[in-house]
């Protein structure tokens, strides 16, 4: 495993890295998605297999990301201190969110209409009689840009946090005693206490299909409980994770164990699911909630496995898999209207979909 005070961790790259390109693979299956079309862009092909592909990416990529984030974030502030924190994160995460949004939103309206008409044949459909809503704190098209945004917002309440506890905690104890429990989320147990306040939530989720997962913050400025749950505890233990590098060796050394907890309970997911994919909500309370039962275990323990195989396998230094990981996270910003384009080209080919 990478030192604390060496340049790079290179596993950890790594798998920033590939939680970033399977996003690009799951936005691209789902032109290929089975029954009532959710994207913009419907191939003729279509995949019982690639909707259970994006239905296993889905699982585990976004809770990855954002361990991954807290962890990079608390190396960057304990580097740079306070101030160069703050330039930093405006330079690579606002700066993006503000100049990139607006490029990305108009990439993907003009991919939208372009597969219209393509599935028009070449004419253009009528417009929709009712006009999408104004841009509002509830209504605000974030698009798979919905990152950045929360990020930003997992920043300051950190940052409001670390003040109010420096303040009151001038002797230290409460950050040791804090230490301490992370030591302790760290048991073998710590799927099941991480899971369980997404669960809980999710458990009672109205309209909730399941095959989503955790609902996506994309659609408006204030974003759902779920979320900041899922993604805010995943992005506080990679802040702790940081201050406690020794605590890696554990997740390394369990990742063949997290491995088959998180096949058995995906495979359990799945099948309350119904087996496929599926866009209609929960009826049944107790189904739902062995669902979200199921799928927060998944999501814990794919992250530790995915996580621990890296450390276990790609800690040593790698060119190609370090130029992969500086690029994964400006592709992942732009890739959504390149890939939408590359759909509406290959939707009429008569190919299998792979």
């Amino acid at each position: 495993m990478t030192s604390a005070t060496t340049e790079r961790f290179h596993a950890l790259d790594a798998v920033r890295a590939t939680a970033l390109l399977l996003g690009v693979l799951f936005h691209a299956l789902f032109s290929f998605l089975p029954g009532i079309q959710i994207w913009p862009v419907a191939d003729n092909q279509h995949s019982e297999l690639a909707a259970d592909l994006a239905f296993v990416l889905h699982v585990f990529r976004m809770t990855t990301f954002f361990v991954l984030a807290g962890f990079f974030a608390h190396m960057t502030f304990h580097k740079r201190g306070l101030w160069g924190f703050l330039w930093d994160r405006t330079k690579r995460i606002a700066l993006p969110l503000v100049i990139f949004w607006p490029l990305v939103l108009a990439g993907i309206i003009a991919c939208s209409i372009w597969a219209a008409v393509v599935a028009n044949h070449g004419v253009m459909p009528k417009a929709p009689a009712a006009p999408p809503p104004a841009i509002s704190l509830k209504f605000f098209p974030l698009t798979h840009l919905w990152f950045l945004y929360v990020l930003l917002i997992f920043y300051a309440v950190t940052l409001l946090v670390r003040g109010l506890v420096v303040v009151i905690d001038r002797q230290g104890g409460l950050r040791r005693g804090l230490d301490g429990l992370a030591r302790l989320a760290m048991s073998p147990w710590v799927p099941v206490l991480l899971a369980l306040p997404t669960v809980a939530l999710l458990a009672v989720q109205k309209d909730w299909t399941g095959w989503f997962g955790v609902p996506t913050p994309d659609m408006s400025l204030i974003p759902n409980p779920p979320s900041m749950v899922a993604y805010g505890s995943a992005f506080t233990l990679g802040w702790f994770l940081h201050r406690r590098t020794d605590l890696l060796d554990l997740i390394q050394r369990r990742w063949a164990l997290n491995l088959v907890l998180a096949l058995g309970f995906i495979a359990a997911a799945f099948a309350l699911i119904g087996g496929r994919y599926t866009l209609q909500p929960f009826t049944d309370p107790v189904r739902q909630a062995a669902f979200a039962a199921a799928y927060g275990l998944a999501n814990w323990s794919a992250t530790f496995a995915l996580i621990g195989f890296a450390l276990q396998f790609l800690s040593g230094h790698s060119p190609l898999r370090r130029w992969i990981a500086d690029s994964s996270y400006w592709v992942y910003i732009v890739h959504l209207p390149l890939v939408m384009a590359l759909q509406v080209l290959v939707s009429t080919w008569q190919m299998a979909w792979p």
